[in-house]
């Protein structure tokens, strides 16, 4: 039986192969390894596309019919708030639609063996895999950009539509409902609305954060908006007030309080701050923190030294004023820190799920897409998001240091990593 010499050599296709020698790949030309990677990373973008505007639509018509219902906002402030809500709308849907798109694409690449002739051809898988990464790597970051964007600048314009629509959307909801209310600083009833007249229309105003409150009932009144001085003006004729209940009776008399509180959208947390606003909010913070726990304590040495325990002293109300304070100046302290890590990690969410997505699209072999995105999202669904709920709850009241927030990201890390282990010996 003739011996295969060492130096004999053949040709398989354009590529040389040496007998006796280690084994080389079929595909070895840079170009062809190019074109094989740019294949993969825009079928996974075309996909990702397609899927993320139409979800996208879809979450817009959400949100917009949840606004509209509650805000009773008409065809106008609607049209306002579209450029807001988008934002706020593709941090929610970039996330997933990654996932179906990384899915969907290894998935049917694996179901018609693709995946199997590119090893045959002695390709690794990391040349099919890595470009994905790449591109959830910086899609990532661009979802941290829009968390961010979507949090100050998209709850903010809506606010100001609302807000600066606050008249219109009053009026609207009067003739429709013959009630109106903020939930917290002012509501309106009526019996009827006359174009710009209220008739017989029964208003509550609150006076404070001590729970008072003003009732008004009049024969008519009218709402009147001033943007520039930030106010709504009730302008009521022929009725009394019930102040420190005292009845006042009035010919004409007018009310003002702030757009703000007329607004259901009146208040502004740390949620809504951009990153950039939340260190000098931090620093704020813990100025009034300290301030408070001088206060607090100068009063008790003062109290300890003097042995007077009086209305104003440690049992006093305002001793208990002060610690309630105190407790939700350190709460509003432990949600700004937690905001910026709590963006960082919903954003690199997108990476997390590729990396989980990619691996187990290709070991699950289906071609039908659905089933291999609900095989992938369902584990994270019930692993990831209870542990960023948590992580960020926990935090929130310092509990939790702020990176716990990151431990379903570095679960779906250390699972992916497994799971591309496995693509490599599969």
């Amino acid at each position: 039986m003739a011996v295969l010499s060492p130096e004999r050599k053949t040709t398989i296709g354009t590529h040389r192969v040496l007998y006796g020698s280690e084994p080389r790949p079929l595909i070895s030309d840079p170009r062809s390894l190019r074109l094989l990677t740019r294949y993969v990373l825009v079928e996974v973008i075309k996909v990702f596309a397609i899927t993320l505007t139409a979800m996208t639509l879809f979450m817009i018509l959400v949100s917009i019919a949840r606004e509209a219902y509650s805000q009773g906002l008409g065809l106008k402030q609607i049209l306002l708030l579209l450029p807001y809500v988008l934002p706020e709308a593709l941090r929610f849907s970039v996330p997933g639609t990654i996932l179906f798109a990384t899915c969907s694409v290894y998935g049917r690449m694996a179901s018609t063996n693709e995946i199997v002739a590119i090893k045959a051809s002695g390709i690794s898988p990391w040349s099919i895999l890595w470009p994905v990464f790449v591109f959830a790597f910086l899609l990532s970051i661009g979802a941290v950009v829009l968390n961010d964007l979507a949090c100050s600048w998209g709850r903010d314009g809506a606010r100001r539509v609302v807000i600066e629509s606050v008249e219109e959307i009053a009026y609207s909801r009067l003739a429709q409902q013959h009630s109106y209310s903020n939930g917290k600083q002012f509501s309106i009833n009526v019996k009827r609305v006359d174009g710009r007249r209220l008739v017989s229309p029964t208003f509550t105003l609150a006076t404070g954060d001590d729970g008072g409150s003003i009732t008004v009932i009049c024969e008519e009144a009218e709402l009147r908006s001033d943007l520039e001085r930030n106010t709504l003006s009730l302008l009521c004729r022929k009725g009394r007030a019930n102040i420190g209940n005292v009845w006042v009776e009035f010919d004409t008399q007018e009310f003002q309080i702030q757009l703000d509180d007329a607004s259901r959208r009146s208040t502004r947390g740390a949620s809504d701050l951009a990153m950039s606003q939340v260190p000098q909010e931090v620093a704020a913070s813990h100025e009034r923190i300290d301030q408070l726990q001088e206060k607090m304590t100068l009063l008790a040495v003062e109290q300890m030294a003097t042995g007077e325990f009086g209305p104003s002293g440690l049992s006093g109300s305002q001793w208990s004023a002060d610690e309630r304070r105190l407790m939700e100046e350190r709460v509003r302290l432990y949600r700004l820190v937690i905001e910026p890590a709590r963006r960082w990690s919903n954003g690199f969410s997108c990476l997390c799920f590729v990396l989980i997505g990619a691996p187990a699209g290709i070991i699950l072999r289906n071609s039908d897409f659905l089933t291999s995105f609900f095989a992938c999202f369902l584990p994270i669904l019930l692993v990831y998001y209870p542990l960023l709920f948590l992580g960020v709850d926990q935090a929130k009241l310092g509990i939790l240091p702020p990176w716990s927030v990151w431990t379903g990201n570095v679960i779906l890390a250390v699972a992916g990593a497994w799971l591309i282990r496995r693509v490599y010996r599969y």
